[in-house]
């Protein structure tokens, strides 16, 4: 809530931090659930690294005349990094936790590809 009387870096700090509070929310990092055809559910999982900075300062000709207000200079950024750390795997019957760990997510699902297909061809033949 923005009022009147409030410093401008004040506005600037408020009007950042909602910003920021719009795109970032729990689906980010517990992802939204992927569910395979044969009944696979797989939810991503991410780790979330923030950084914020504003500052300002308000600026005038001393030679001039004493002014109630000064005019002001500020500005504000922020930082976001997510990075995936893992899955959760679930077959209906067990939950499984894959770390993806030091490696790229691409080559750790590629490692676990060989269980899915595992997995839906013995749902398939049942």
């Amino acid at each position: 809530m923005i009022l009147e009387n409030d410093h401008p870096i004040e506005r600037i700090m408020d009007n950042a931090l909602v910003k920021i509070r719009s795109f970032i929310d729990a689906d980010t990092v517990v992802g939204s659930p992927v569910t395979t055809s044969d009944g696979v559910s797989i939810i991503p999982i991410s780790k979330i690294s923030m950084g914020f900075l504003t500052g300002g300062g308000e600026y005038s000709d001393l030679s001039a005349e004493q002014k109630s207000e000064f005019p002001f200079a500020g500005g504000s950024g922020a930082g976001v990094s997510v990075q995936p750390i893992g899955f959760l795997v679930s077959d209906g019957k067990t939950i499984k936790l894959v770390n993806i760990g030091e490696k790229n997510p691409l080559e750790k699902l590629m490692e676990i590809a060989p269980e899915i297909v595992e997995s839906i061809v013995t749902k398939a033949k049942k």
